[in-house]
């Protein structure tokens, strides 16, 4: 054996002994983590959570999606419909088989609307056909399985417009079209265009245009975006488009008091930088003056503000009617720069279109390169419950503000179309039976969860490991009852606990809410309104109302009392408790547990441990999993008493095959590893017995991950929760 042999032999043997080693200390980290592969479904008749049948046989046979009573409703059979959505498919899925296997795979885990959020044109306002026509595809492909779309094709993070433009001066090619949409009648020509090209453009394959198809459920006019966000600024916006706002100002003003120099002396001189009396135009200040400082220049912009975004989103809903669209439409979903005094302006604005749309993500303080868009290494997070309503920020006070919370503004059906409780937080797996609790008790029209970026269970299916990544088994894996409970109703609606009359001359005098959406209060401020007493300015409303019942607000130009139920029963802060008003959940925010008992659902999420054994009304259920998810909904419409078809279903918490993190400081831990496929979970453990007096009788399958039967494990009267076991069916 020669040196170089020799060497290379010794060389062979000490990377064989670190790859031992490596894999030895991995198999170590990941005892009690099975691996979840589930393999390619074979979509077969015998599966047991394929809610395919929840589903139209075609995407709006029951006609156009409309609005009536609070409700969205098919519109030719006038039933209701409450969207269990996803943002999606992939971005790169053009294949039209695959688009069907999609669409068949998010009809199978309940989902009945897709949203498209996508531009169709370049940077200097040119259609992509293609992309036109991969967006008829995708409506058909989804259609043929029951479900509908939303179309979102302008946010500003999408159009960095060209230099020189002749609708749109004054940018350089890289710097976003912040705002300019609402108030550029040469970029609302051209933004129109774009609709009319998506909309009426034939199909290749079918012949159809979009305004033509009742698939098509709903339209966004402008995403992320607001005049009263922290992005309306002229550092934000450049000149040439100030300007144009800036003598819409002055023209406003001219006409509310007669001349520039009135306003001034009303205003008692205030001034700005960029005023310009002479040349027609008027400036703002900061929106941190507007809603500090409330001064009469300060209400005088709000009101213009308001008067600008609603005016748009008017013009936007009759452009689109004419054109021939006859589904719902929106205005856009973004909160402001202050959600008590200018968060209700922004919402009063969307209210001339059919209903009220938002974003709310739960994130988890990640920080580091590129945490907007990926998970890398070296970025730190936090884990962090809502349901203990902890802190984004460790060592903080509880935060009560959530994006479950949800109020309905004045009778129209509400929405968020992104949600997400983001990774890499382990208890992300709180996520899908609190959207569907809650968005149920509270009424919710639709719950569009961001984002599907594959429809393989895959950990990083693309080039990034993205944030939202909804091919999880602790949030698409939770799907099958988290839809049930939402779209069939299994947790009832709640009173309705809180109705505002809000004046809209309050609002425009900067007066604010008493309910601001989106609004983080500490524990002090968020129970600042007396019981018996009526609300004041200033005042705001217990936010715990929204984990109890139903809340509304009015815009109206007389006003009037505010109705504020007794909460006293229902919100019990000296135990940490808040219990619905029909009585069907409980959250223990100081356990960290939400206890579901309702006639065709029960189970508990959360800190199980520390539960102990939850006896609910038909069935009780221990297991010492800190963090878990056990549910049970009927599957035939039936109270669990008498069900003769219950699905059990289990999760705990997951996580990428190889993921290692270390302690980062103040609460916080650091990325090391991010790990591959396969996923991970980690093993359930526990029991659940239910009490029917047939319990014994009833038979007990377990489920492969997929759905489909392994073997009969028993009966009802005592069920030992497999290791691996995510699924259930119990049958007579």
């Amino acid at each position: 054996m020669n040196v170089r042999t020799m060497l290379g032999v010794g060389i062979w043997w000490c990377i064989c002994g670190m790859l031992w080693a490596a894999t030895g200390a991995n198999a170590a980290s990941e005892a009690g983590w099975f691996a979840f592969t589930p393999g390619n479904d074979p979509f077969k008749a015998d599966c047991a959570i394929d809610l395919r049948s929840l589903n139209e046989h075609v995407a709006g046979e029951g006609g156009f999606i409309a609005v009536k009573d609070g409700q969205f409703v098919q519109s030719r059979t006038g039933k209701p419909v409450r969207f269990w959505a996803v943002n999606g498919p992939p971005d790169k899925m053009d294949d039209p088989a695959a688009l069907r296997r999609c669409a068949r795979m998010l009809a199978k885990y309940g989902v009945n609307l897709v949203r498209i959020h996508a531009p169709y044109y370049d940077a200097e306002g040119n259609i992509n056909s293609a992309k036109v026509q991969h967006a008829i595809d995708i409506v058909e492909a989804m259609q043929a399985e029951g479900i509908y779309t939303d179309f979102s094709i302008y946010w500003y993070g999408f159009f960095s417009p060209a230099p020189n433009l002749p609708w749109l001066p004054g940018y350089n090619g890289k710097q976003p079209a912040i705002a300019a949409l609402y108030f550029n009648p040469d970029f609302q020509k051209k933004y129109f265009s774009w609709w009319q090209a998506l909309l009426t453009t034939p199909g290749r394959r079918s012949g159809r245009r979009l305004i033509d198809n009742p698939a098509v459920a709903s339209l966004e006019f402008c995403n992320e975006d607001s005049c009263f966000f922290w992005t309306f600024s002229d550092s934000n916006i450049p000149d040439p488009q100030m300007r144009i706002i800036e003598t819409q100002f002055g023209t406003w003003l001219t006409k509310r008091y007669g001349s520039l120099d009135n306003a001034l002396k009303h205003w008692n001189g205030q001034r700005t930088k960029r005023d310009a009396p002479a040349e027609g135009r008027m400036g703002f200040r900061p929106m941190w003056n507007l809603f500090h400082d409330r001064t009469a220049r300060d209400q005088d912009t709000a009101a213009f503000l308001v008067e600008s975004q609603r005016n748009f989103y008017h013009q936007a809903y009759e452009t689109l009617r004419r054109m021939g669209f006859r589904g719902v439409m929106t205005g856009s979903n973004w909160t402001t720069a202050n959600p008590q005094y200018l968060g209700p302006l922004d919402k009063y604005s969307y209210t001339v279109c059919d209903y009220v749309d938002r974003h709310g993500y739960f994130g988890c303080d990640r920080k580091g390169p590129n945490a907007g868009w990926a998970i890398i290494s070296g970025q730190t997070y936090a884990d962090r419950s809502a349901l203990r309503f902890d802190p984004e920020k460790p060592g903080s006070s509880k935060d009560f503000n959530n994006p479950v919370i949800d109020i309905h503004y004045d009778g129209k059906p509400s929405a968020i179309s992104e949600t997400s409780f983001e990774r890499p937080n382990r208890y992300r797996s709180e996520g899908p039976l609190y959207y569907a609790c809650y968005g149920a008790l509270q009424d919710s029209n639709a719950i569009d969860q961001f984002a599907l970026d594959s429809d393989r269970w895959s950990a990083k299916p693309g080039y990034f490991m993205q944030p939202w990544t909804l091919m999880s088994p602790d949030t698409m894996g939770q799907f099958p009852a988290a839809a049930l409970i939402y779209r069939r109703g299994l947790v009832s609606a709640g009173d309705e606990l809180v109705q505002l009359n809000l004046k809209i001359a309050d609002l425009e005098h900067l007066a604010g809410t008493p309910m601001p959406q989106d609004a983080s209060f500490d524990v002090l401020r968020a129970k600042d309104v007396p019981q018996g007493t009526e609300l004041k300015p200033g005042n705001v409303i217990d936010p715990l109302v929204h984990f109890a019942g139903r809340t509304s607000v009015r815009f109206t130009a007389e006003g009037g009392p505010a109705k504020l139920a007794d909460l006293s029963l229902l919100v019990d802060r000296a135990h940490s408790t808040v219990t619905s008003s029909t009585g069907q959940i409980k959250l223990d925010f100081g356990k960290g547990l939400l206890t579901i008992n309702a006639p065709a659902a029960q189970g508990v999420s959360g800190d199980l441990k520390v539960a102990g054994t939850a006896d609910l009304k038909d069935l009780s259920i221990q297991s010492d999993l800190p963090l878990g998810h056990i549910i049970a909904v009927s599957l035939d419409d039936k109270p669990l008493t008498t069900s003769g078809k219950i699905l059990l279903q289990v999760m705990s918490e997951d996580k990428p095959d190889g993921w290692q993190t270390e302690p980062a400081g103040e609460g916080s831990l650091r990325v090391t590893n991010i790990g591959h496929d396969p996923w991970r979970v980690k093993e359930f453990a526990g029991s659940v017995k239910f009490k029917r007096a047939d319990a014994g009788t009833l038979k007990v399958t377990a489920l492969d991950w997929n759905g489909y039967p392994l073997k009969q494990i028993g009966t009802a009267d005592a069920i030992t929760l497999r290791p691996d076991g995510m699924y259930y069916l119990i049958v007579r």
